[in-house]
């Protein structure tokens, strides 16, 4: 699948949708109007994207690489009767779902970084928290330590992810290789973006609960919404020894789990962050040897990852270990109805499942960032 970020259309209206959703503040009619322009932006890139390629092949024939299957339920949407007229929902082949993933997962790096795992039809998780000890002893003697385990099994609550798919019929006259193209781009971005958005800030209502949400034992949840976190403190990135005491402090807190317990967070943790505050980090963390080579470093481990739908002026430290990402299930499209139709082409829902959810409080950890002084010192010293 082609490289998405060079849709400029899509890419624009993307970043506006992450500006009105990210920080909490807009409406459901503002974020659905958002997103709404965000796909339009899309396949209307996706539009212009295959006729310059039919342009070029001049509908030649090409190895599309397509399964029997995906070129059969392809075809099917083509011809109008992918579900036989009856307007049920229909299961996208699992090849095609596969290859979704994958490319969802490459596209985003936030993504590919949480550990998102692509799940069968039901959730359910093992928790387990060992506890005992382990006593040295002579051979043969008698067992002097016990080692116990609580185990807790968890049905996860799923929230149902819903996307529109919109085929001009222009693109349905290409055939079922470009309309396998168009399809599983826009599902592919619709949930990507929708994904990524929920896992970093999602409040659990009818949504996966994200990074920066408050999870501890006993938390108040208003209307099946989580709390935001209490911010644990701020971080400047002034200079290279600032910046190294400063990750040392999060680091020692991401080593805590909310039981007390301690935890190894060393060379696990990342620091999530929205685009341009990665350069100050790097700024702060860049020195000149005595050859003149500039050399980059972070202490500890810790690596660093951008995304759009990250709080202005926020940075969110977490081990991607300790949070749980998944989507579960068939992903099924459907006809929508007719009197809310497209003009001039098909509009299709498609359907899938996702959870997300910190093991505990301690996972994840917001900042504030102030990186002024790391742009100052960046300037004096270049």
């Amino acid at each position: 699948m082609f490289n998405v970020n060079k849709l400029s259309n899509f890419v624009a209206k993307r970043s506006e949708f992450a500006n009105v959703v990210k920080n909490g503040k807009a409406t459901e009619e503002e974020s659905a109007k958002a997103y709404e322009e965000m796909m339009d932006a899309l396949g209307s890139d996706l539009t212009d994207y295959i006729d310059n390629k039919m342009k070029l092949v001049e509908a030649a024939p090409i190895n599309d690489g397509m399964t029997n299957e995906e070129r059969e339920f392809f075809n099917a949407i083509a011809n109008g009767d992918l579900s036989h007229g009856t307007k049920q929902e229909v299961v996208l082949p699992e090849t095609t779902v596969d290859e979704i993933f994958e490319d969802m997962v490459k596209e985003h790096p936030f993504l590919q970084i949480i550990g998102l795992k692509n799940a069968g039809l039901r959730l359910k998780f093992l928790k387990s928290d060992a506890q005992g000890i382990a006593v040295w002893g002579k051979v043969y003697s008698d067992i002097k330590g016990q080692l116990t385990a609580t185990f807790d099994e968890t049905d996860a609550t799923q929230s149902k992810l819903t996307a529109f798919v919109a085929i001009p019929n222009d693109v349905l006259e290409y055939g079922a290789n470009w309309i396998k193209t168009y399809v599983s781009t826009q599902i592919q971005e619709a949930f990507a973006n929708a994904l990524e958005s929920a896992f970093i800030t999602g409040d659990g209502n009818d949504k996966p609960i994200g990074l920066t949400r408050d999870v501890h034992t006993g938390v108040s949840v208003t209307s099946g919404a989580y709390p935001d976190k209490t911010a644990t403190g701020k971080l400047t990135f002034a200079d290279a020894a600032t910046s190294a005491k400063e990750l040392a402090g999060v680091i020692k807190a991401l080593s805590k789990k909310e039981n007390g317990k301690s935890f190894v967070a060393r060379g696990k943790a990342v620091l999530l962050v929205e685009p341009g505050t990665s350069l100050d980090i790097e700024a702060a963390m860049t020195v000149q040897n005595v050859n003149g080579q500039w050399v980059y470093a972070l202490p500890y481990g810790i690596s660093i990852v951008e995304s759009e739908y990250v709080p202005t002026g926020k940075l969110i430290a977490f081990v991607p270990e300790r949070y749980d990402a998944y989507v579960a299930g068939n992903v099924t499209i459907k006809e929508y109805d007719q009197a809310l139709a497209i003009e001039d082409g098909r509009l299709y829902t498609a359907k899938r499942f996702a959870y997300g959810k910190a093991k505990d409080n301690t996972a994840a950890l917001v900042y504030t960032v102030d990186t002024s002084k790391a742009s100052a010192s960046a300037s004096q010293n270049s």
